[in-house]
């Protein structure tokens, strides 16, 4: 979502052909995040909200299958970097800071985090602007 990208891409480069495997690295370093991100966005959009894009995407890339976030959490949290400016400041930081983010919501089934997520539409670049 942040890339642009395919998920594999047989015109880019030999290193660059797999997503996962190129823009891996990247995600984790918050001063190399930017070579990550979309170049159609032209810089137009929230280094935070970036940031916090790609900190989501790595935790979704973990190994690990109880580190990676459920559906439902993977909507709140691109819920939280969507809301306007002004609700932003007033604490959703603090919301994604502790949105639970790696550990499984008690209580939930995945048919209900499938069938939230499901209803929404596809993101958009506009996610990340500010």
């Amino acid at each position: 979502m942040i890339s642009g990208r395919r998920a594999i891409d047989k015109n880019l480069p030999a290193g660059e052909h797999n997503l996962v495997e190129w823009a891996k690295p990247y995600l984790s370093n918050k001063r190399r995040v930017f070579r990550v991100m979309d170049p159609r966005l032209e810089g137009q959009y929230s280094h935070t909200r970036a940031h916090a894009a790609a900190a989501l995407a790595s935790q979704c890339l973990s190994v690990e299958p109880r580190v990676r976030p459920t559906m439902d959490e993977v909507v709140k949290t691109l819920e939280q970097l969507q809301e306007p400016k002004e609700t932003q400041k007033k604490g959703s930081d603090h919301r994604l800071r502790n949105s639970g983010l790696g550990h499984h919501a008690s209580g939930k089934g995945n048919a209900d985090a499938t069938k939230k997520a499901s209803a929404y539409p596809r993101p958009s670049a506009s996610l990340l602007n500010v």
